[in-house]
């Protein structure tokens, strides 16, 4: 998925960071990956250590990692699944349609009128097994993952989804076709939660946790609303110009409220080894973030200069290359 803050572009350094602290043998580590997003990081280290526990408040990233981490054993005839659902007869009274497609008379045009008729038909159908215990919760998040990723691939916005574009860009033109949300296999158990981090923190202990909380102002919940109402697929009235649901707000897009939140979640974290990615743009400047880490023990920083891209405003596919600095802060953590 084309993601905010996604660290696809660094999973590779973050794991020789890691090992060059932790050691190069994680296979009875426990790792935690608890601002998890889309899953990137937690799937980059899931056939090096013992178990991967995943988390992140917002629905869209907790289903996705349903799949992408839990989900570690074969899943028969999948792409059976996937057929069907792919040759559905388009329904035109579902949620998506009547409330986020121009032809409803919504106003908004977040998908093509056809893509709109598909995401419901495909969403309802799989709701419709899961009630009927038609598939087990193994299949239905790989179904809804692959839906989530499918849809966002013809989404008409540029990149996020805190607007629409007015006219339907050419990829957004394209047919609806469910591809499958392939996982890897492996042969340990995996845990995935959908908590306020800082609470989650109290209840879990492991080896290496990996911190990469919003860096700004910018709220997950308002820019990727559309995914949550995808996979919650509830009834509610959408508000104003760009439909937005009730969302959740995170202290740590709130400049009041960031240093104390990660402060505490240091604090209660039962992990020697901590990673947090931050950038240079963040709301904690470099040396906050030192000072409050190095109370809890030793503390370094690496750092990584690359190319950070950013979707063109005319055009969600069109990128512009942008340099910014990737500062990987690391504490071995003293008297857990």
């Amino acid at each position: 998925m084309n993601y905010i803050g996604s660290k696809s572009r660094l999973s590779s350094w973050i794991l020789e960071e890691v090992k060059q602290v932790v050691g190069n043998d994680l296979s009875q580590k426990i790792f935690c990956d608890i601002f998890a997003g889309t899953g990137i990081i937690g799937r980059t280290f899931k056939e090096e250590v013992k178990q991967v526990i995943s988390n992140d408040l917002e629905h869209y990233s907790f289903v996705l990692n349903k799949n992408y981490i839990e989900n570690h054993k074969a899943i028969q005839n999948k792409e059976k699944y996937i057929e069907e659902l792919n040759n559905l007869a388009l329904i035109k009274n579902g949620f998506i349609y009547q409330n986020y497609c121009m032809g409803s008379g919504s106003g908004r045009q977040y998908f093509s009128d056809e893509n709109g008729k598909k995401i419901d038909a495909i969403r309802s159908k799989i709701k419709e097994w899961k009630d009927t215990k038609q598939i087990n919760s193994n299949l239905y998040y790989f179904l809804l993952a692959s839906l989530l990723e499918s849809a966002d691939k013809v989404a008409n916005t540029a990149s996020i989804y805190g607007a629409f574009l007015k006219h339907i860009k050419k990829s957004a033109s394209k047919e609806l076709v469910l591809y499958p949300a392939n996982f890897i296999e492996n042969a340990n158990s995996h845990q995935v939660f959908n908590k306020d981090s800082n609470e989650l923190i109290k209840e879990i202990c492991g080896d290496i946790l990996y911190l990469d909380p919003p860096y700004n102002h910018r709220q997950y919940s308002a820019n990727y609303h559309i995914l949550n109402t995808i996979t919650h697929y509830d009834s509610f009235t959408p508000k104003g110009k760009t439909g937005l649901r009730e969302y959740n707000r995170s202290n740590y897009c709130k400049k009041k409220k960031v240093h104390t939140s990660f402060e505490n979640l240091i604090k209660n974290a039962k992990f020697k080894y901590i990673f947090l990615s931050y950038n240079n743009e963040g709301l904690m400047s470099e040396k906050d973030v030192k000072t409050i880490m190095e109370k809890y023990g030793i503390y370094s920083l690496k750092t990584k200069e690359y190319q950070r891209f950013k979707a063109d405003k005319t055009e969600n596919r069109n990128h512009k290359a942008d340099k910014t600095y990737e500062y990987l802060h690391i504490l071995e953590k003293e008297d857990i």
